[in-house]
């Protein structure tokens, strides 16, 4: 899956809007009511490459660039949003160790993520501190050649399914300077699970508390450097954060390509409503909305690829805006079907509740304004 030419990214695409056709789209409404975890299916999107989609080649992955991961993601969710989102967050664990990790490291767990045999998890929100990531408590007191890991960790996407966590947690002063970032494997003593949260959307992969009871790991579990987990965690999210973006496109794309047949098939007053100027005028605006958060998330992948100065300005603009634009197209979606947009068997209500906590999670849309705000009020 390496990219070098127009045509193999084409050749990849096709072979991802097949999987997402053929494994996720049939069974995501199923897989939403029984609140199931398709591990099957997540591991033959390993098969397929997915499971190190900007992992670099010599570490045994696809080495893409973010521009082509955007577009893959937004490809998956066109199928299913919760599946496609996992599997963003297991992409971001696995380029997480394999950029900041040791040869150990990654030796240990490139072989075993990118097959997604093994699952990956990130571990920074907490109850209590949500938003202001640089306030978290769980802590990492050094003793001899280990540190002991004490805390919870909140809405953790593959928890109790992932076999490795990347957690955040302090070995210093208070702030984001006292952060350092961890390798957690599953199984630890000490390392236990909350419930699967009942949510409102996204039911088709798990989301728990993980809870970190004087769990003992070696030093050589540290991923970086000691107080580096802050900036760590930040660089993750700037890709984490279009990945979640390409996501809501692809959803909301889906549910604007099922409205355009309903409007078309659904007749009023003896005339098709597709010939209704005023749903002309809500396809044009719902088009418009996904084109410009396209291009937005273009844009910041390139900025990330490229390494530019302003790139967490770029991937918050494109998260905020193509999140919000997601959620709006796929409820004014629902809006175009009337009361049976409403039911579940069209399908539209579940990409609207799937689509709802992409603008929460990542980081909040609020957060995305104060960072855009902040850099360009004060530089």
């Amino acid at each position: 899956m390496s990219m070098t030419t127009t045509e193999e990214r084409q050749a990849i695409l096709e072979a991802v809007r097949e999987f997402a056709e053929t494994e996720l789209a049939p069974h995501a409404q199923e897989w939403d009511q029984q609140k199931h975890f398709p591990r099957d299916v997540v591991q033959r999107a390993g098969d397929l490459g997915l499971g190190g989609i900007y992992v670099r080649e010599e570490s045994g992955g696809a080495g893409l660039g973010r521009t082509e991961a955007v577009a893959i993601f937004e490809e998956l969710a066109k199928g299913d949003p919760a599946i496609a989102a996992y599997i963003s967050i297991h992409n971001m664990v696995a380029w997480m160790i394999d950029t900041y990790g040791d040869d150990a490291q990654r030796d240990e767990w490139m072989p075993r993520l990118l097959g997604m045999g093994d699952l990956g998890a990130y571990c920074l929100t907490e109850p209590g501190v949500g938003s202001d990531a640089a306030a978290l408590t769980t802590s990492a007191i050094r003793q001899g050649d280990e540190y002991v890991l004490t805390g919870v960790k909140q809405f953790i996407s593959g928890g109790g399914e992932a076999s490795v966590y990347v957690v955040m947690a302090r070995t210093g002063e208070p702030g984001a300077r006292g952060i350092t970032a961890f390798v957690v494997p599953d199984g630890t003593p000490g390392l236990s699970f909350g419930a699967n949260e009942k949510k409102m959307g996204w039911n088709a992969q798990p989301t728990r508390q993980v809870i970190f009871d004087e769990v003992r790991v070696p030093a050589s579990a540290v991923l970086g450097e000691v107080g580096k987990g802050f900036k760590i965690a930040m660089n993750a999210l700037n890709g984490g954060r279009l990945n979640i973006a390409a996501c809501s496109l692809g959803g909301a794309q889906w549910a604007m390509d099922k409205a355009i047949r309903y409007v078309h098939e659904r007749f009023t007053f003896g005339e098709p409503l597709a010939e209704r100027q005023t749903v002309e005028f809500a396809i044009a605006d719902m088009a418009t909305k996904l084109q410009a958060g396209r291009a937005l998330v273009r844009d910041a992948a390139a900025a990330l690829d490229e390494h530019a100065p302003d790139v967490a300005v770029q991937c918050a603009m494109a998260k905020r805006f193509a999140t919000d634009a997601g959620f709006e197209v796929a409820n004014q979606a629902l809006q175009l079907h009337g009361g049976y947009g409403y039911l579940q068997d069209y399908g539209i209500e579940k990409i609207v509740r799937d689509l709802r906590v992409h603008q929460i999670l990542e980081g909040t849309n609020e957060i995305m304004r104060v960072i855009i705000g902040r850099e360009l009020l004060h530089g």
